[in-house]
């Protein structure tokens, strides 16, 4: 029998290896600041951030952003293999950016990053104990060695 996506829906259980990220689901309000990219450090762009699982819970996808707010428009696809800790992130967005990153998740602590020649990046971010806000700010590197401080963000619902 040839298996199509009506053959397939409710046949997967969530995916034992995402469980972990259970606390992220739902929808998020975004706040970006102390952004080396806004005007002014005094600055602040909010958005919108969605956290659900896709295909039937094989994966884990974020959708994220706000064209009126001027945050991009981005989808992230989140899985991992199950014999490893780490993560792997598929990241686009509407700026034709594409990217592949790694990512950790223990202990409410949220940690992704990305190295890449000429720009690496790293995420830090916490989820509160009520499981409400996650606080996290964003580095980057032209050469690996040397980091600087990109932007702080807030997620709260």
């Amino acid at each position: 029998m040839f298996v199509t996506k009506k053959t397939m829906k409710n046949t997967f259980n969530l995916n034992p290896s995402l469980k972990p990220l259970e606390v992220l689901i739902g929808n998020w309000d975004m706040e970006i600041f102390n952004a080396s990219f806004l005007p002014d450090m005094s600055s602040k762009v909010r958005g919108k951030a969605s956290f659900e699982w896709t295909k039937e819970g094989a994966y884990l996808q974020i959708y994220q952003g706000d064209k009126v707010a001027g945050t991009p428009l981005a989808s992230w696809l989140i899985s991992r293999d199950e014999s490893k800790k780490e993560f792997t992130i598929f990241y686009y967005d509407d700026r034709n950016v594409s990217r592949i990153y790694q990512m950790s998740f223990d202990n409410r602590i949220w940690e992704i990053w990305r190295k890449a020649p000429g720009f690496s990046q790293r995420f830090k971010g916490t989820v509160s104990k009520d499981g409400k806000s996650i606080t996290a700010s964003w580095e980057n590197s032209t050469n690996g060695r040397v980091w600087k401080h990109d932007f702080d963000m807030i997620y709260s619902r």
